[in-house]
């Protein structure tokens, strides 16, 4: 090659990515900082030169670290969409659509780097409370709120009868994810995939079937 024309293609630059893989390049750089540099250190500047991009460039995905860490979390419970975008035809069908959207969460809110984020919100640091916000808002809250829709949905149609759709998503989340993610923080299990989820998701809906539990003679609770 000529020595112009090698000069010319160095003043092009890099081609720029598309932004899908720009996102999730920023993402990744983001998730891997928080988990093994700290809060601290995940700066813009640090998560660009991690990602491989130019600060202005990221600064297109998110205004600051608090945004970056929402971006991370969200991109979790974003993964809960495709299963939830399924309504059930039957009565019958309730159950076996609520264990596969129970075994995505359990998919993407239970893996390693997930747990770590967990961990990492149990320590003290400077802006813990910023980024506890953050998670609560895109994550905890944002999951069950997407899931409760879900099971309202299902209650319109009428198959099933339902009281409280938050409350009841949140009672199966504190079953199916909360219990396996204190444990794995606390480093009792294996993040997912090692941990199969799919027994503790079978235990739930069978307690939420009625298969599991029940008061014999009562079909429902007396209040005092």
């Amino acid at each position: 090659m000529r020595e112009e024309e090698s000069k010319a293609l160095r003043g092009r630059g890099r081609p720029a990515r598309p932004h899908g893989e720009a996102l999730e390049a920023a993402v990744q750089a983001a998730t891997w900082l928080l988990l093994n540099e700290g809060y601290a250190a995940t700066t813009m500047e640090a998560v660009a030169r991690h990602a491989g991009m130019a600060k202005k460039s990221l600064y297109q995905y998110a205004a600051n670290r608090e945004e970056l860490v929402a971006l991370v979390v969200r991109g979790w419970t974003d993964a809960f969409l495709p299963a939830m975008a399924h309504d059930a035809a039957a009565p019958g069908d309730v159950l076996p659509l609520l264990k596969e959207i129970l075994q995505v969460m359990a998919a993407r809110v239970l893996t390693a780097d997930a747990v770590g984020l967990f961990r990492l919100l149990c320590t003290e640091f400077p802006a813990r409370a910023d980024l506890l916000a953050v998670y609560q808002r895109n994550g905890i809250e944002r999951g069950t709120a997407m899931l409760a829709e879900w099971l309202q949905r299902q209650a319109a149609r009428g198959h099933l009868v339902l009281q409280d759709g938050a409350e009841m998503a949140g009672l199966l989340l504190a079953m199916v994810i909360a219990e396996p993610l204190r444990q794995m923080a606390l480093g009792l299990l294996e993040p997912v995939p090692a941990w199969d989820a799919a027994p503790r998701i079978d235990a739930a809906l069978r307690l939420l079937g009625g298969q599991a539990f029940s008061v014999a003679g009562a079909s429902a609770l007396r209040g005092s």
